[in-house]
């Protein structure tokens, strides 16, 4: 499916000089000559490589479908990750740079979507938010106002993130796993 170049999102995987990039960062910029564009960070999936592309709206791109299938991780074994088909109980083992900086909130159990293309693996999304525990919380700082200030704390998995000051340390939270940041508190 083609798409215009300013249609473009975080997250789609296009592809563009015969290989397959999945788009990570856009920035729409209209400057005063000119026509306006889009800015776009991507990496290819295949080799792993980075690059920044301008796309203006006369520009047109292919948007590939790629096949999205539930797998549960197991275990990391090494550089390796290893996940189970919950249909066929197959295993498959991943390169954990496959996650990036997501691999950090990967815990046991966890189901998540492996995107293949050609069925090839070539992607692996976690759920948007995960429940973890606050093991290091810092102290309130007095004289902060509760609505503008937020404090440091250290998860389970050894992430820090900034909560809000009545968060203490055992406290359960909800975390979103790309931003990095605090959602909310476990009911």
């Amino acid at each position: 499916m083609k798409i215009s170049g300013v249609d473009i999102r975080p997250g789609n995987i296009i592809e563009y000089e015969g290989g397959i990039w999945k788009v990570a960062k856009i920035q729409h910029t209209q400057p005063g000559k000119g026509g306006a564009y889009m800015q776009v960070e991507m990496k290819n999936l295949q080799d792993g490589r980075k690059t920044n592309v301008r796309f203006r709206s006369a520009d047109t791109v292919e948007k590939v479908r790629l096949d999205t299938k539930e797998f549960q991780y197991l275990y990391e074994d090494g550089e390796l990750l290893v996940f189970m088909d919950g249909d066929t109980y197959e295993q498959i083992n991943l390169e954990s740079d496959l996650l990036g900086d997501a691999k950090e909130f990967l815990q046991d159990g966890m189901q998540v979507t492996l995107e293949l293309w050609e069925e090839k693996p070539i992607s692996v999304a976690l759920p948007d938010q995960i429940e973890a525990e606050i093991v290091e919380a810092d102290a309130v700082v007095k004289g902060q106002t509760a609505s503008s200030s937020y404090k440091p704390a250290v998860l389970d998995n050894g992430v820090r993130v900034m909560v809000p000051p009545h968060i203490e340390a055992g406290t359960r939270v909800i975390v979103d796993v790309y931003e990095r940041t605090y959602v909310g508190k476990v009911s």
